[in-house]
């Protein structure tokens, strides 16, 4: 009886291939059993042979098909949103059972961060691993609610042009909105607001966040603690995830307040970290941190599903 939970991943491009690389050198309950693409030429099914994984070029029908099916426990998807909405239903239909890791935008289940909400959601059969700047920005306004009313929360993610693929681009419209949507849901924001910068430069920059949060007023020593000690929390599964400098601080007086528009003038604290994210070069270059960001969040999610799976709840 093995001791590992065997999973599949449904999309064979550059996060789909990366997830599989990190499930096959780094997991404690995951057992990369499957690799699903519609393409049979891709360089993600290629490898996934030659690593002795099985593969299927057909699809999400193809992996139903196959005898290593009946052992999958859960199944990361990392195609499209309008994708997922399909293989979801398919799935469920033919193994109830049967949990998903939605890397998509189409968030059928609910916003998963590993380090502020992932225990809440460990019996869902489906859940949804927001954005990139999403897993980067939201637990830095997550650790600022902890200690203060969030009002506004505003997001910057900057990721290297080379690094967002045809599904990227595509979906960059859902992203910013999934976003924005998760920083409130998630983050306890009020509300949110995130805007993602394709950055073209030569060669290709790391990815760089930056988080603005506006609170009620509040001793700034424990909004920067509570900071650090969320940074290093993410750290545990993504060693590339960063502080670029100390958290900065503006008191916004009520005689000088700031005005958003849409949603009015606030006084009070505004809060500003500024974060990098490394990538760990399993498969995409460590520029493209954003893109591990969301392998390794989803790998932990899995993780840690898993270990309840296995053990009865525990």
């Amino acid at each position: 009886m093995s001791n590992k939970l065997n999973v599949a991943i449904i999309g064979s491009g550059n996060i789909g291939t990366d997830l599989m690389i990190k499930v096959l050198r780094t997991s404690s309950n995951l057992k990369m059993s499957v690799m699903v693409g519609i393409d049979p030429q891709s360089d993600g099914l290629a490898r996934a042979q030659r690593m002795g994984v099985a593969t299927t070029h057909e699809g999400v029908d193809g992996l139903i098909n196959m005898p290593e099916f009946e052992d999958i426990g859960i199944v990361f998807d990392a195609t499209s949103a309008g994708a997922h909405l399909i293989n979801d239903k398919k799935l469920k239909t033919a193994k109830p059972g049967i949990r998903l890791v939605d890397l998509t935008p189409a968030a059928i289940g609910p916003y998963c961060v590993p380090v502020v909400n992932l225990e809440d959601h460990i019996e869902q059969s489906n859940v949804n691993m927001v954005t990139c700047g999403g897993q980067a920005t939201i637990p830095m306004v997550a650790a600022v609610k902890q200690v203060a009313k969030v009002h506004y929360a505003e997001i910057v993610a900057s990721v290297s042009s080379k690094s967002a693929g045809p599904g990227t681009r595509a979906n960059i419209d859902e992203f910013t909105q999934t976003t924005a949507r998760a920083i409130e849901q998630v983050g306890g924001a009020e509300k949110g607001k995130a805007i993602i910068i394709l950055n073209p430069a030569e060669p290709p920059m790391i990815m760089r966040d930056t988080v603005y949060v506006l609170s009620e007023q509040v001793d700034k020593a424990k909004v920067a603690a509570s900071v650090e000690e969320m940074a290093k929390a993410v750290q545990s599964y993504v060693p590339g995830y960063r502080l670029k400098q100390k958290v900065q601080f503006d008191d916004i007086p009520a005689n000088a307040p700031l005005h958003i528009p849409g949603l009015g003038n606030f006084s009070g604290l505004k809060t500003s970290v500024f974060l990098e994210v490394e990538g760990a070069a399993h498969y995409l270059p460590a520029y493209a941190g954003n893109l591990d960001i969301m392998t390794s969040a989803a790998m932990a999610t899995a993780e840690r599903m898993a270990k309840s799976m296995l053990t009865g709840g525990a």
